[in-house]
C-alpha cells in the first residue's frame, strides 16, 4: 500500500460549464507536461519509452484522482467505475491512488449547503428540524449525507445532491471519454457512443432523487417478507429531485465482518447472494451498484442494511428466462444451449468469429465452476476470478472482437462481479449450487 493520504475536506463543488470545463482542460494539459518531462528524461537516458509508461504514472493517477474528487458528479463516478473496473490492472501504487475515488468525497462548505437546501426547502427549511448536523456523515460521487432530526420526533439520514450535477452530467462524461480517447487507453476502433449515453441515462436516473426514492419504496415493499434484510423508510414530504430523506439506520461497514466467525460470514454472502438471484429471477429488479458502502450491518441483530438505490434497473422478463435458460445448459453441461442462451441475451452475435464464440464460452463455463461445484465454494481458495480476469484481457486484446453487449448484461455483470469480490473479501463459503437452483 502506498501511503499517500486521502484528506476529505470541506470544497466548494464547481459547478458551471465553464468552470467544469476548465478543470479538465488543467487536467489534460498537467497530464501533458508531466508527459513530456518524464519523455524528455528518458531520451536524455538513451530511452525510447512507450505513452503509456509516460501516462500511467502515480504523478497523473494522483492529479486525475484529485480533479476528480474536486470536481464530483458525474465525472468522479466515471473515474470510480473505471478504478471499480480496472484496478486490479493497474499497477498497485496506480490503483492504491485511484482507490481515493471509492473512499469519502469531499464535502461541500456549509454556506453552499445552505444554498441547496434553500432552493430545495425554502429558506425557512431549519425550523423543521430539533438538530441538523452540518458535517456530513458520509460524501460521495453525486451528493453528501447529513443526520437530522425533526422537531416531530424523526431520525433521518438527508442525503443532498452536489450543485450542477445534473446539468454537467452529458458534459463531463464527454469529457472523461475524450481525455481517455486522447491517452490511448481507450481503442479508437471501438464504437463507444451507445455506452456513453447509456453512461448519461443512467447518471441522469441517480440523479434523480425523486425516482430513487421510488425504488426505496419498493424494495421496501419486496423485502418485507425477509426479516433479515433493513431498508430506511423513504420520507416523502422532504424529498425532491435534489434531496432525499430516509430512516437513519444505524449499522457498521460490512468489511468489519471480515474479523468476524467463519460462520457469520458465510450467512451473510449467503443472505446477498440469495438476495442478488431473487432480484433477477423474481422481482426483475436490481439495485446495480456494486460499492460495498452500500451495504451495512447491524452487529446487535445481524441484519443486513440497504442503502443506495439510485442505480436501480428493471428488467425485461425475456432477459430474465434468458439467463434462466443460460444457467440451466450451464449446469446440464448442454454447451449448445449456452452458446444460444448467449447468442439471445447478445454476448456475441451469429455472425461472430468461431474462435471467439469458443473463447466466450470457455469463459462462461469458468464463470460455472463456483456453481458446479457440490457442497460450499471457498470463495478464498480458487483462481476463479484471475482466470476469468487473464481471458477477458487476452479477448479485449484482440482488436476482432472489440464488441459491446447489451447495456443491461454490463450493469448485471457489475453487480455479480462486486458481490463476488466482497465474498472474496469475506473469505465466504456459500452452496451457490443449492442457492440457485430455487430458480431454475
Amino acid at each position: 500500500m502506498s501511503d499517500t493520504k486521502y484528506d476529505p475536506r470541506p470544497l466548494a463543488v464547481p459547478s458551471g460549464r465553464l468552470s467544469r470545463l476548465a478543470r479538465f482542460g488543467g487536467m489534460a494539459s498537467g497530464i501533458a507536461g508531466n508527459m513530456a518531462l518524464n519523455g524528455a528524461r528518458e531520451f536524455a537516458s538513451g530511452k525510447r519509452p512507450r505513452v503509456s509508461d509516460l501516462l500511467l504514472t502515480p504523478a497523473n493517477a494522483r492529479k486525475v484522482a484529485d480533479q476528480l474528487a474536486h470536481m464530483r458528479g458525474a465525472a468522479m463516478k466515471v473515474g470510480q467505475l473505471i478504478s471499480m473496473d480496472a484496478g486490479d490492472m493497474l499497477p498497485p501504487e496506480l490503483s492504491d491512488i485511484m482507490a481515493r475515488l471509492r473512499a469519502d468525497a469531499h464535502y461541500m462548505p456549509g454556506g453552499q449547503l445552505k444554498q441547496v437546501l434553500n432552493e430545495n426547502w425554502g429558506e425557512g427549511w431549519l425550523k423543521q428540524f430539533q438538530k441538523f448536523n452540518a458535517r456530513p456523515i458520509a460524501a460521495a460521487s453525486i451528493g453528501q449525507v447529513h443526520r437530522a432530526q425533526t422537531r416531530d420526533g424523526r431520525d433521518l439520514a438527508i442525503k443532498v445532491q452536489y450543485p450542477g450535477v445534473r446539468k454537467s452530467i452529458d458534459s463531463d462524461v464527454n469529457n472523461v471519454a475524450g481525455l481517455m480517447r486522447i491517452s490511448g487507453l481507450m481503442p479508437k476502433e471501438l464504437d463507444i457512443a451507445p455506452m456513453l449515453e447509456e453512461a448519461k441515462r443512467q447518471l441522469h436516473e441517480e440523479a434523480d432523487y425523486e425516482r430513487e426514492g421510488h425504488y426505496l419504496g419498493r424494495f421496501a415493499e419486496l423485502l418485507a417478507d425477509a426479516p433479515d434484510f433493513v431498508v430506511p423508510q423513504l420520507h416523502q414530504d422532504l424529498t425532491t429531485k435534489n434531496v432525499l430523506a430516509m430512516d437513519f439506520v444505524q449499522g457498521v461497514a460490512i468489511e468489519t465482518l471480515q474479523d468476524a466467525p467463519q460462520a457469520e460470514r458465510d450467512r451473510v454472502m449467503l443472505l446477498l447472494i440469495g438476495l442478488l438471484f431473487r432480484e433477477l429471477f423474481e422481482f426483475r429488479m436490481m439495485q446495480t451498484d456494486p460499492n460495498f458502502a452500500n451495504y451495512r450491518y447491524e452487529p446487535e441483530t445481524g441484519r443486513l442494511i440497504l442503502l443506495d438505490f439510485g442505480a436501480s434497473r428493471e428488467f425485461s422478463p425475456e432477459m430474465a428466462e434468458n439467463f434462466r435458460s443460460l444457467m440451466r445448459a450451464g449446469l446440464s453441461d448442454d454447451r449448445e444451449g449456452v452458446r444460444q442462451a448467449i447468442m439471445d441475451i447478445g454476448f456475441f452475435a451469429p455472425d461472430t468469429p468461431a474462435k471467439h464464440q469458443e473463447t466466450m464460452l470457455s469463459m462462461f463455463e469458468m464463470s460455472m465452476e463456483p456453481i458446479r461445484r457440490p457442497g460450499a465454494f471457498d470463495f478464498a481458495d480458487n483462481d476463479v476470478a484471475m482466470r476469468m480476469r487473464d481471458a477477458g484481457m487476452e479477448l479485449g486484446a484482440d482488436r476482432d472482437f472489440w464488441h459491446i453487449p447489451p447495456m443491461d448484461t454490463l450493469f448485471m455483470q457489475r453487480k455479480f462481479g462486486g458481490v463476488y469480490l466482497l465474498a472474496s473479501r469475506m473469505k465466504a463459503r456459500v452452496d451457490l449450487r443449492a442457492v440457485i437452483e430455487q430458480y431454475l
